[in-house]
């Protein structure tokens, strides 16, 4: 499939080069300085042309003529829009739209574009907040998709020293788990150095140790014994500092104060501050640094539930979360059985993962992932009903439908063919879920949830 995406920023280049494993890819930039940044990273091979989207004249050089899909990510929404209308106009038959304005995500603007099944909006601060929002349920946690129309669970998370899943083999949770298991281990990602983490999808019996990042497929009904055995815990937080006045913290302290949740919020800009000031009623705004100490100290950093790292430097946000340990440390005595608060930081440069896993960060999100599960999603709807990928490690949760035409259905998981990269985790079958086994027969209308390297993600399709 040849694709275009618009726009070089942050999303559009993971986006360009997650669907470049499997497809031939343009990427649009107008910005000269952003333009010739990317032709000397070497890592990102697509085609890259300096143009706008906005700009026939591009899009036609880009090759938008025998193009099957446009992917317009930059932060301006009129440029996007008008680009997927050229595209449209040109020929193209699916495109995927960045909007941010909520005046402008309705249905007339969605009947310019066309139906849904072929054009898809997005909007990635959205999707970081409700990222951010589900892991602040489950303190400690990195990862939490729903699927299965939520009746199965991936949960993400490290192992603590003192979570009861270290030094338990697989085989012996295994046994534990006999005859109707609730959930399993999809995945391992274990550090083997300092400067390599190998993820594995385990087909021998391993022992799990401190520091694992495991990967757990999990009933909904189970899920309270999984996070107990993960050493993480469910309750959502009284108190919330978030670090930044952006978009993202906005949507975020919207759905927090819902909740009912105590929300306080530090913004650099005045304006900004008091334009949150005065749409937010029940939350405090504070204009300040978040790197400032005095600043954070005002704002009691040190006795909150939860701090939220939402800036747009990565830096700042990493020394901010790190300083909110230290403040709560020294807050409760440097107890280790008081709670320091929770943090969640939002990154922009992944290389910066293995930093914050050293220090004890906390969770970490990034509008790339976000925006690359929704991407993904859609480029693959004829294959997979649901697709979730993940910041750390290489693997990619799928969700596929199960038909009286397709290739696996009648046969035992064990027999389907299956690569080893591959996990069958869990089957939805009548609403109901069950954890795979390999004796397990694949029926129409089954929902299948996989895990797999990404690499195999497009093959295993074909299967179903």
């Amino acid at each position: 499939m040849k694709v275009i995406v618009v726009g070089a920023g942050e999303v559009g280049t993971y986006v360009a080069d997650r669907l470049n494993r499997h497809h031939e890819v343009s990427l649009l930039e107008k910005n000269p300085e952003r333009f010739n940044q990317i032709e000397r990273d070497h890592s990102l091979d697509v085609l890259t042309i300096l143009g706008s989207g906005t700009d026939p004249d591009a899009l036609k050089r880009a090759g938008v003529e025998e193009a099957d899909l446009l992917v317009a990510v930059t932060k301006n929404d009129d440029a996007n829009l008008l680009s997927a209308l050229l595209a449209k106009q040109a020929g193209v038959k699916r495109t995927i739209v960045r909007v941010e304005s909520r005046g402008l995500r309705n249905k007339e603007v969605g009947q310019l574009l066309g139906s849904s099944e072929n054009h898809l909006m997005i909007d990635p601060d959205e999707e970081v907040a409700q990222d951010v929002l589900r892991l602040m349920e489950y303190p400690g946690a990195l990862d939490m998709i729903h699927m299965g129309g939520g009746e199965v669970v991936i949960i993400g998370s490290r192992l603590p020293s003192n979570a009861p899943l270290v030094g338990m083999s697989l085989t012996e949770l295994g046994e534990e788990l006999e005859p109707d298991w609730d959930f399993m281990v999809a995945t391992i990602t274990r550090q083997m150095n300092e400067e390599e983490e190998v993820t594995v999808i385990p087909r021998e019996d391993e022992t799990l140790q401190e520091g694992d990042l495991l990967r757990i497929i999990c009933k909904q009904r189970a899920l309270r014994d999984v996070i107990r055995r993960l050493g993480i815990e469910r309750d959502m937080p009284a108190r919330a500092l978030l670090l930044g006045g952006g978009r993202t913290a906005q949507l975020l302290a919207e759905s927090l104060v819902e909740k009912a949740v105590d929300v306080a919020i530090i913004e650099k800009n005045p304006d900004r501050a008091t334009e949150l000031s005065a749409s937010l009623k029940r939350a405090l705004v504070f204009n300040g640094d978040i790197t400032d100490v005095d600043m954070l100290e005002e704002a009691d950093v040190g006795r909150q539930d939860i701090v939220v790292a939402l800036t747009g430097e990565d830096d700042a946000n990493v020394l901010a979360c790190l300083y909110a340990k230290s403040a709560g440390a020294r807050f409760n005595g440097n107890s280790e059985n008081v709670p320091t608060p929770k943090t969640i930081a939002v990154v922009h440069r992944l290389k910066l993962l293995g930093l914050l896993d050293t220090h004890d960060v906390g969770a970490t999100l990034s509008p790339r992932t976000a925006t690359a599960n929704s991407v993904l999603r859609f480029v693959r709807s004829g294959d997979a009903a649901q697709i979730a990928t993940f910041l750390q490690g290489d693997a990619e949760i799928l969700e596929f439908a199960v038909t009286d035409e397709s290739a696996c259905e009648g046969k035992r998981i064990s027999d389907a063919g299956f690569p080893k990269e591959a996990l069958v985790g869990a089957i939805l079958r009548d609403g109901k879920p069950q954890i795979a086994r390999g004796s397990t027969v694949f029926r129409d209308r089954d929902h299948v949830i996989v895990i797999a390297k990404s690499e195999w993600a497009e093959s295993i399709g074909q299967l179903f």
